[in-house]
């Protein structure tokens, strides 16, 4: 098969397609024929050499996928080949065919169509897991997510609403606030113009945001835990501003706070099996009745990889940046 490949860390330019062994399922997992894939932050980092693959998985880079079963490993029930799925990967989704868990499975949603597909895996497993797992957001609250116009925000967005809370984003831009707002964000904040502690202070009477879902880090540490509410928590899941901080215990303190950093790539099988069930239990209903959609910027040959990173990196997306054989 053909896959995107890493010969020397680097940019864009460092993705290769290239032929390489074809994966055989093992005992408790199927093998997919991939149609799509999907561009993460994540594969960024791996294609720089800072996020090396977990042991024992796919070299190549790509942490979900949708496509078509192939053949079952030993010992898998409940799916047949020719099944049109989406996965959950800790890599491989760059490439024709890529071995999945049996546990990291997802049928396609109804009403969506099956490259499309490749958008959700990540993205749903990512919020649902911090979002409502582990920061417990509950109807009436209110939500502050960080980037809400990337492929994490916009569902954050749609699935805090579905649930019946008040939804604050950051964007840089005019246009991604805007966007944020036919979402169903009810608080637009500029980053570049606008304090978001001053307006989530604004918006909340004071009280601030009960959660918080955070992608930068260090850079945003001290200004979320001043945003947080009384018994808030703060949920962080990326460190594009920085991964060393300073952490005011007292204000924490004060507030009652709760901070979880999390990823999903390592996680144990099992982890990653609990976390897709329960986006299958709550969250698929939601898209197949309409409630909440992939948004998607645009659609890129996979063998052209490189240009969905820049794309990424650009930072000028709406959405999810899709990687299309």
């Amino acid at each position: 098969m053909y896959a995107i490949t890493i010969p020397e860390p680097g940019g864009p330019e460092a993705l290769v397609w290239a032929e390489v062994p074809d994966p055989v399922p093992g005992e408790g997992e199927v093998l997919v024929e991939v149609v799509a894939s999907a561009v993460n932050r994540a594969d960024l980092l791996q294609r720089q050499g800072a996020y090396n693959p977990p042991p024992g998985s796919s070299p190549y880079p790509g942490l979900e996928c949708a496509g078509r079963i192939t053949a079952l490993g030993t010992g898998v029930s409940g799916w047949s080949v020719g099944d049109e799925v989406c996965a959950l990967l800790a890599g491989g989704g760059y490439a024709e065919q890529v071995v999945v868990p049996v546990g990291q499975l997802l049928p396609v949603p109804e009403g969506v169509d099956l490259v499309t597909a490749a958008a959700l895996p990540e993205v749903t497993s990512t919020v649902w897991s911090n979002v409502f797992m582990i920061s417990h957001l509950r109807p009436g609250e209110t939500f502050l997510v960080h980037g809400g116009s990337s492929g994490i925000g916009t569902m954050a967005i749609q699935l805090a609403k579905a649930v019946g809370a008040k939804v604050a984003v950051t964007a840089g831009t005019k246009e991604k606030l805007d966007f944020c707002g036919e979402l169903g964000a009810d608080v637009l904040i500029n980053y570049r113009e606008q304090d978001f502690v001053e307006e989530i202070a604004r918006a909340t009477d004071g009280a601030g945001a009960d959660v918080i879902l955070d992608n930068m880090g260090a850079k945003y540490l001290g200004r979320n835990v001043q945003a947080l509410a009384v018994n808030g928590r703060l949920a962080i899941i990326g460190m594009q501003g920085g991964i060393k901080g300073e952490l005011n215990i007292a204000a924490l303190l004060a507030k009652r706070g709760a901070i979880t950093a999390t990823s999903l790539r390592g996680r144990p099988l099992a982890e990653k099996a609990a976390i897709v069930a329960a986006v299958r239990e709550h969250v698929w209903p939601l898209i197949g009745a309409g409630h909440v959609r992939a948004v998607v910027d645009r659609q890129v040959r996979m063998s052209e990889a490189g240009e969905g990173h820049r794309v990424l990196e650009g930072s000028g997306h709406i959405g999810k940046v899709l990687l299309v054989r």
